[in-house]
């Protein structure tokens, strides 16, 4: 039976703990394969992980005793390495960027929970954050709740992903069954945008409806449009898998952009934007892609590229912990945009029927209608 997420007078219910000063650090381990063996320890993880640390910045963390070879600490880089050898490297605990903490409940059952997002928290561990993500508030609620008898209940997983600088909502498994049905809702969004250009199609064939709220920059004359812009992978420094940019060699996407309100005089729109299971950061390359960012977006600009560009760009500073320092230009998680993940409709993992989630929309997000219905309603809880 589903759960309204709220006490007796309809208040959301809110979960999470403050975070530590600093995380725990984190341990990497490999073993050596046999085409490795005679390699320097050194030469293993310049080449091998390279994306992790320059030359320089290994062998700092060689010598600062973080690496052992078969439960042994070794500070010598050029150690020779043995085929079926345990390597651990130990990252250093460090604070991590300012984020929130609290998550509002939307919805709750025995098979999933929809949470409300705040802008600034990561949803998985990546980059900076590893302690500070929803992942790991949703699992520290979890063992308050879980029995010794129940510990081996798998913990509530995020079945997608909201950027950091994204608000909204995000909908989490709490089962196995739940998790691969829900999984298999937004590839089928993916599939159908792939296999049918024919925008209407797409948007009523669709298993999972999302909806989100955006203000962006410029005027449309049109009221709707529809965007099919593939998306694709550049390299791109500071992120290691590369970045995801406007290209026509890209895989399928689709966007449906509704005008909500113009503000001439300002130079702005708020819009609603309706996507498919939808390709990373989609709605600010769409967007970006037909000359309207989103306000604040310190990252993509018109065409749906990045603000800065320079792919042959390498950043070869690195901080105390021999790992390269945080690029000066923007990456994605970088926050300041107005995105906000407002409705989603989807059928309930398993049983026969329609779920409808909305999350509250940021004040500067509303409409100026919807501003003045708040306001009467208020006026009317006062009487």
């Amino acid at each position: 039976m589903s759960n309204p997420a709220g006490d007796c007078k309809g208040s959301p219910r809110t979960f999470g703990e403050p975070w530590p000063q600093f995380n725990d650090g984190l341990i990497y381990r490999d073993t050596v394969k046999a085409s490795d063996s005679g390699l320097t320890l050194i030469d293993f993880y310049s080449s091998k992980h390279l994306n992790s640390a320059p030359l320089q910045g290994w062998l700092q963390r060689i010598r600062n005793g973080q690496i052992r070879i078969d439960g042994s600490v070794v500070t010598d880089p050029s150690t020779a390495l043995r085929a079926g050898s345990e390597l651990n490297y130990h990252r250093l605990p460090w604070k991590e960027p300012d984020a929130p903490y609290l998550l509002q409940v939307l919805f709750e059952d025995d098979d999933l929970i929809a949470l409300n997002k705040p802008s600034g928290l990561q949803v998985l561990p990546g980059g900076l954050f590893q302690q500070r993500t929803v992942l790991t508030q949703l699992q520290g609620q979890a063992s308050k709740h879980s029995s010794s008898l129940a510990c081996q209940e798998p913990h509530p997983v995020p079945v997608h992903r909201l950027g950091r600088g994204t608000s909204g909502i995000l909908l989490c498994a709490k089962t196995k069954v739940a998790k691969t049905r829900l999984s298999a809702y937004f590839a089928d969004g993916t599939l159908v945008v792939r296999d049918n250009s024919d925008s209407s199609a797409v948007i009523s064939t669709r298993k999972i409806g999302k909806i989100y709220r955006a203000m962006v920059s410029g005027i449309l004359d049109e009221d709707e449009v529809v965007i099919k812009q593939p998306i694709g992978l550049v390299r791109y420094p500071g992120v290691a898998n590369g970045l995801y940019v406007a290209c026509p060699s890209g895989k399928p996407a689709l966007s449906k952009v509704k005008v909500l309100e113009r503000n001439v005089q300002g130079n702005y729109m708020l819009v609603e934007v309706e996507i498919q299971s939808g390709r990373p950061h989609q709605i600010r390359i769409h967007l970006s892609f037909i000359g309207h960012p989103l306000i604040g977006d310190p990252l993509y600009v018109a065409g749906g590229q990045p603000n800065c560009f320079d792919p042959e760009f390498e950043n070869e500073s690195f901080a105390h912990d021999g790992g390269y320092q945080r690029p000066g230009k923007p990456v994605p998680g970088d926050c300041g945009y107005l995105l906000h993940a407002h409705k989603v409709v989807l059928p309930h993992p398993t049983r026969s029927e329609v779920i409808k989630i909305t999350a509250p929309l940021p004040s500067v997000l509303r409409t100026q209608q919807e501003v003045e219905e708040i306001e009467l309603g208020a006026g009317d809880d006062a009487d």
